[in-house]
């Protein structure tokens, strides 16, 4: 076994900070994650072991010091992301494409928080959202699709480009019953719509997404009121789309109008609809993907923003065939 040792230069002591995380957090996750032997030594990390993976780690420390030093924060997502990332296809991370693309905000918050990319995929989900009216984005929970979908309806409302949001979605239960809710209509449904305010409040601020609400320049609604209506100059997005029938499917697609835009978010291996009821959202991609105007973008695990475990959990699933009729995978 030929073996090889490195050095590199992690900067001054906030840079170094930065890449190695409190208290070394996110040097322990390089070291579990790799091979090779890594030792930080003040502003030094040393890497030795076998030439191959020392060469991997000596690749995820330049990417992630290009990174820090473009002023982004290092945490166990992106360093997953990257090493996932060289261990695949090496072109997407030449000549510094990552660091011009994560280091790029597409929005900030009242509160100072810069919203970017975490991933390629993200960016080209953000890319398609612009140059687009209607951008299917399907992949698997935690890839940022709706969160993203909020973030650039923001955007344009703030740049004049719509007058208003309309955020959907179908009511249906995920595999459990919730019986007869207490409240009015919109107190019922309101439940099904907390991830959408959700994102509002963190995009927007509580204080000014309830006044957007309250002056209908912000509509949050289950999927059901949209029946009968065109929406005009409008930021439309429809969220859990994978549990919409054919009919609604069709339904939303045709109140798009004049100086709107749509986007569609949706999981194909969470679907919740009856036992025999076709997807809208899977109908959706055998009839719409020729059109041109519409554009599909799928994230994958390697898109997951949450705990690296969750990236595990989606592959598993994936990988899992049962040997019996028990378990199958819905959608």
């Amino acid at each position: 076994m030929r073996e090889k040792e490195v050095r590199i230069n992690i900067g001054d002591n906030g840079e170094a900070a930065n890449l190695l995380g409190q208290q070394d957090k996110n040097l322990r996750f390089i070291e579990e994650n790799s091979r090779a032997k890594i030792v930080a030594r003040g502003n030094e990390v040393v890497i030795s072991g076998d030439v191959c993976e020392v060469e991997l780690a000596e690749k995820l420390f330049n990417q992630l010091v290009s990174l820090a030093r473009s002023g982004q924060t290092i945490d166990i997502n992106l360093i997953n992301y990257t090493f996932n990332l060289l261990r695949g296809d090496q072109s997407q991370v030449k000549s510094k494409v990552l660091t011009n693309v994560l280091s790029e905000p597409i929005y900030v918050t009242p509160r100072g928080k810069h919203i970017k990319p975490k991933t390629m995929g993200q960016h080209r989900y953000i890319k398609a959202i612009s140059t687009h009216d209607v951008v299917f984005g399907i992949g698997p929970a935690g890839t940022g699709k709706t969160y993203l979908a909020v973030v650039m309806a923001v955007k344009a409302l703030k740049n004049k480009e719509v007058n208003r949001i309309v955020l959907v979605r179908p009511a249906v239960e995920a595999g459990e019953k919730l019986g007869f809710l207490p409240g009015d209509l919109q107190e019922k449904v309101n439940p099904y719509l907390r991830p959408l305010y959700d994102g509002l409040y963190d995009v927007l601020g509580l204080e000014t997404a309830q006044k957007y609400m309250e002056r209908g320049i912000i509509e949050v609604a289950p999927l059901a009121y949209m029946r009968g209506r065109t929406l005009d100059d409008s930021f439309i997005i429809l969220d859990e789309a994978q549990n919409t029938t054919p009919e609604q499917m069709k339904m939303l697609l045709t109140r798009i109008g004049c100086g709107s835009k749509a986007v569609i978010t949706g999981d194909v291996t969470q679907v919740d609809l009856p036992k025999g009821e076709r997807s809208g959202l899977m109908q959706a991609e055998d009839i719409l993907t020729d059109i041109k105007g519409i554009v599909f973008e799928y994230l994958d695990q390697k898109d997951v923003v949450r705990h690296p475990l969750v990236q595990k959990i989606i592959q598993a699933y994936e990988d899992y065939r049962p040997d019996n009729g028990e378990g199958e995978r819905s959608g």
